[in-house]
């Protein structure tokens, strides 16, 4: 019975896979006349004969906007202004001598043009932004920015009137002839008569004519990014997207000196840390629900490895946080939401930086970022990011050493094709542990006082060293200007040797912590692999645009057996505590099974676009969920559920600056076991309703509101009849409201602030009482982060920073018998930017208080770390 199902859900995604090529060979020639038409074709200069010399020209040419070209991404590599007799010509560099498509609108006295298949990008990779304040009369503002992916935005703002504009296409790349008011209100000849504005050939003048670059290339992204490929797996804006998105980009993580991940997640709103992240996991709360194992990626596919050990940022490019359910995409995951690591891509110019960290606790940490082409031709190119850390702790015996290795190899197969390989290896050897303190001590009180916060409760010779590689690659093609394809594949393994002393009680005297020993003798190995296959297809029907993706995607987790003892340790005196004693009698010897968990996922999702201000997004996914355990001296055991996961989304602009938006979605996630009567258990389920605003306040500058209602039901929870098993009647909601800012608000000055009212509770339990709290959840958060540096002037590239955390109280556990109190943390910055030079400190707990980040129950509660500074010195060549 599973193979014919396999079968027929194979057969299925074929034919779902297929179905976009068959439409759109049947819409092939309505496309091609809708393309031919909608195109602007900038003439080139020997070709000018009568050329537009007003906007409203440009904008009868230009209907809707394009698609990449088959090409792939353009480099505009430099921006340069050069004054003519008529005003000033504004040049887009490419290094390709691509021709670039555009199109044009006006509003009000700005004329803006999109320039697609096109990004501002310096030869090191980096991004850039060109602006220029009253270049010449009558215009107040020229800006040349990335507004997403594939999509570079001219903007030309007339002072009184809509400003002037002719367009030539020459080797060098796109030419904006901008003429100034005082030359555009004078009397003109006939257009028939009129020749175009050439660039200077003879003599220029030392006043007019000769060419000065108003802004040197250079400028860095602020801290706003307009797209993410979370959401959607394809390039779309943010502002076009029925869901809230946050990105943390690489920006952000240089200016705090973040080197893991849950330093970065405070930025966003309403995600925590939960209790297991507070050690060594990477595990967040997203509006209220524990993200899970499922709910993280690693470039879009699933990664469970998130366990045992904080993930390495040394090759992470940017953090994606999409909020809500998104199991139409990607499967089983995290309830309140999924983070996805996008990491470093190979660059077709030389880039080399190496960079230096230095703290307290013992902190050492060196890292290199090494990239460029591998022969002529820039068909083969590499990145390779190295990283080594050495690190005490505010935690007494807590020590780790970690060893980081990443390259990746990209083939540009083809004009229309590339294959990206990549590979990952990171050594973490961690000993002692960070395994909390009771809340006897710290949050709650204690007759024999309180626990201090550096105290551990593990022993000299309790390890936790992980071994951890992946390889895998990344094939796309495009067959077309609008039909693509993406395969893409992961292994994972990881190795563990580890020796654990738990904490499991306190003593009646509220002293000592009663303990375990739990040792493996052998590895504790964990196999992940994933696969996934797509396309995406852009057509017409009728009016109506649509950007189609279907896929099927298949997960593996293995685990083999492994075998283990728990021993005897005495019990530690938390107020005088004796390390290094000998652990005592074996209690017990256990082997677990081998263990195999496969998804397999079909979808679909339409993008569709009724109306340039109104866009619909339709999805669906059918989920085949498996577990098989076999136990070397028991009967195999064998649980399969199904089900189907449906995302609807609507994004109306009234304005375009604005998006309103609105979301329902529906998730799954296997529970395995059964009831008393033998019944599998059935999945739990999540639904969330979502509204929301989103708005540009700037082309540097966005912000999102949003408010949601999430509920999770099939939630297991004790039968009273069978007090030994469970039965799903147990439910938990969670509503709330979310805002997030994030950008550039003058040259210099960045910030990135966000606050969120989460109310997360039991809303059916037969153990718990129906009300409480979801533990680890704060009703209030708040965070602020803000940067300015000098932009001109003797001090030109020293700043400042600054960083507001404030965290709510929170319950300990779902019985609500303690409370981890709110805090409100400070960091600071100061940092110094000359040319391919950085230098910064950052100080974290600024006024050294105490703090308690999470909780895993009345034995496990964490502690935040105190005072701490860090010294980061770079250098780029």
């Amino acid at each position: 019975m599973r193979i014919q199902r396999l079968l027929s859900s194979i057969c299925l995604w074929l034919g779902m896979s297929f179905l976009p090529l068959l439409i759109a060979q049947s819409v092939q020639a309505q496309v091609k006349e809708n393309d031919q038409a909608a195109i602007t074709r900038i003439p080139r200069l020997s070709e000018v004969k009568l050329p537009a010399t007003n906007v409203n020209g440009l904008l009868s040419q230009s209907p809707t906007p394009q698609a990449t070209p088959a090409s792939g991404i353009v480099p505009i590599t430099s921006v340069k202004a050069n004054p003519t007799d008529k005003g000033v010509e504004i040049i887009l560099e490419t290094t390709q001598g691509t021709p670039l498509q555009v199109t044009n609108r006006s509003t009000g006295n700005s004329f803006i043009t999109d320039v697609s298949g096109g990004q501002l990008r310096l030869p090191d990779g980096n991004a850039f932004t060109f602006r220029s304040e009253k270049p010449i009369e009558g215009i107040t503002e020229i800006s040349v920015t990335n507004i997403n992916a594939n999509t570079v935005q001219v903007t030309v703002v007339g002072e009184k009137a809509l400003p002037t504009v002719e367009l030539y296409d020459d080797d060098g790349g796109l030419i904006f002839a901008v003429a100034s008011q005082a030359t555009a209100t004078q009397p003109q000849a006939p257009q028939a008569q009129e020749k175009p504005a050439l660039p200077p050939q003879e003599e220029p003048s030392a006043q007019q004519d000769e060419p000065i670059e108003l802004v040197v290339t250079g400028e860095q992204d602020s801290y706003r990014l307009p797209d993410a490929t979370t959401a959607t797996k394809t390039d779309t804006p943010l502002r076009d997207i029925p869901q809230s998105i946050q990105v943390i980009p690489r920006q952000i993580i240089q200016d705090q000196n973040i080197t893991r991940v849950g330093e970065a997640i405070r930025n966003v709103s309403g995600v925590q840390r939960s209790s297991a992240s507070a050690g060594s996991f990477d595990i967040f709360v997203i509006r209220g629900f524990s993200s899970g194992r499922e709910g993280i990626l690693r470039n879009g596919l699933r990664d469970r490895s998130n366990t045992g050990t904080p993930s390495e940022t040394a090759n992470f490019e940017r953090i994606e946080v999409l909020k809500g359910p998104s199991a139409a995409l990607y499967g089983q995951g995290g309830l309140g939401g999924t983070i996805n690591y996008v990491t470093k891509k190979p660059l077709r110019d030389p880039f080399y930086a190496v960079e230096g960290m230095i703290g307290n606790f013992d902190f050492y940490r060196g890292a290199i970022d090494l990239s460029g082409p591998l022969n002529g031709d820039n068909t083969l190119s590499y990145r390779l990011n190295v990283a080594a850390e050495t690190s005490g702790s505010f935690i007494d015996l807590l020590e780790t050493q970690r060893y980081f290795v990443a390259p990746v190899l990209t083939w540009q197969i083809g004009k229309n094709t590339t294959l990206t390989f990549e590979a990952e290896y990171l050594n973490s050897q961690e000993s002692g542990g960070n395994l909390g303190l009771p809340a006897e001590g710290t949050v709650r009180s204690n007759p024999n006082g309180k626990i201090p916060l550096n105290r551990s409760t593990v022993e000299p010779y309790s390890k936790n060293n992980r071994y951890t590689y992946r390889v895998g690659y990344n094939f796309e093609h495009r067959f077309s200007d609008n039909w693509q394809v993406r395969n893409a594949f992961r292994a994972t393994w990881v190795d563990v040797f580890s020796t654990f002393v738990l904490p499991i009680a306190l003593s009646p005297d509220q002293r000592r912590v009663e303990r375990i020993l739990s040792n493996y003798p052998d590895s504790l190995p964990e196999r992940y692999y994933a696969l996934d296959t797509y396309v995406v297809g852009k057509f017409n029907t009728g009016s109506v645009q649509h950007q189609l993706l279907t896929g099927v995607d298949l997960f593996r987790s293995f685990q083999p057996s492994y075998e283990g003892f728990d021993r005897e340790v005495p019990d530690l005196d938390l107020f005088n505590p004796v390390y290094s004693r000998s652990p005592g009698a074996v209690l017990s010897s256990f082997r677990s099974s081998d263990t195999t968990r496969d998804a397999l996922g079909i979808y679909i999702q339409d993008q569709i676009t009724l109306a340039d201000n109104l866009k619909v997004l339709l999805g669906g996914r059918f989920d085949i969920l498996s577990e098989k355990q076999e136990p070397s001296n028991a009967e195999t055991t064998f649980q399969q559920n199904e089900g189907f996961s449906p995302r609807v989304g609507i994004v109306y602009q009234p304005v375009p600056a604005i998006s309103l938006y609105a979301n329902y979605s529906r998730a799954i996630t296997q529970v395995v076991g059964t009831t008393f009567d033998r019944r599998l258990f059935e999945p739990e389920r999540g639904t969330q309703y979502e509204v929301g605003v989103k708005a540009d306040l700037s082309s540097r500058l966005s912000a999102i509101l949003a408010f949601y209602e999430i509920t999770k039901s099939n939630v297991r929870t004790n039968d009273p009849s069978n007090p030994l098993f469970s039965i799903q009647t147990g439910e938990q909601r969670s509503r709330g409201i979310e805002f997030d800012i994030t950008g550039e608000i003058l040259p210099g000055w960045n910030l990135i602030a966000a606050a969120a009212y989460t109310d997360a509770r039991i809303t059916a339990d037969n153990t718990f009482a129906v009300g409480n709290r979801i533990n680890n959840v704060a009703e209030f958060t708040a965070s602020l982060w803000t940067t300015y540096e000098l932009q001109e002037g003797p001090a030109k590239g020293l700043g400042v920073g600054v960083g507001l955390y404030y965290v709510g109280d929170r319950q300990g556990d779902l019985a609500n018998s303690f409370t981890l109190p709110s805090y409100f943390r400070t960091d600071a910055a100061i940092f110094y930017k000359r040319g391919q030079f950085r230098a910064g400190i950052n100080f974290k707990n600024l006024f050294d208080i105490n703090y308690f980040e999470s909780a895993d129950g009345d034995v496990y509660v964490y502690p935040g770390a105190p005072f701490t500074v860090q010294g980061t010195i770079s250098w780029q060549f």
